[in-house]
């Protein structure tokens, strides 16, 4: 559990964030129960609703919404790959927002080469070829992505919680953090 606390109006104020898998009851996995979590979700969403509070005490009723938030905070977390994946590294102390990432060299070559079929299909949004390799390239990219951070995600969640699986996992964070990047490129860029 995180806490903080203020002072506003000579009163003092506590809010705290949960561990989201503790609100839970499951175990920190890349890959949460599904069913598990939705089933929480809806458990501690009747559980917190304000309506369920309207007799309370100010203090009782300041609780009750905190926990409604850090409930619908953790859904929408858990039910992301994306955004579990970056909850697990912050926990760990292994993210921070905002952090300014190195990646790879090998990488950033491989990258270039998709950017500049990219770039033609952009240059020449008549050119269907261009953009059918673009798109191709990028799904590649996402695929081959997949199949190599599935191996690691699946140790962890088998009890290898080692910092340096989790640092190979923090690079593919990024990674596909970039590749994202290049397909909202391509998406805005077919929009038009």
């Amino acid at each position: 559990m995180f806490f903080t606390f203020g002072c506003k109006d000579n009163i003092l104020h506590f809010s705290f964030m949960v561990n989201y898998f503790e609100l839970y009851g499951i175990p920190a996995s890349f890959h949460p129960d599904a069913a598990r979590v939705k089933a929480m979700f809806y458990e501690l969403s009747r559980k917190y609703h304000p309506d369920r509070h309207t007799q309370a005490d100010t203090a009782t009723i300041a609780d009750a919404l905190n926990m409604a938030a850090q409930n619908n905070a953790a859904y929408k977390t858990l039910t992301n790959v994306d955004a579990t994946m970056a909850y697990i590294l912050k926990l760990n102390d292994l993210l921070m927002d905002e952090e300014k990432y190195n990646l790879p060299p090998d990488f950033l070559m491989e990258m270039m080469e998709l950017n500049e079929a990219i770039s033609d299909y952009e240059t020449e949004p008549e050119n269907l070829n261009a953009q059918q390799q673009a798109t191709t390239a990028l799904q590649a990219q996402l695929a081959e992505w997949e199949s190599n951070v599935a191996p690691l995600t699946t140790r962890y969640d088998g009890g290898e919680q080692t910092t340096a699986l989790l640092l190979k996992i923090k690079d593919y964070y990024f990674r596909r953090k970039y590749l994202l990047r290049i397909k909202e490129r391509i998406n805005s860029f077919a929009a038009r």
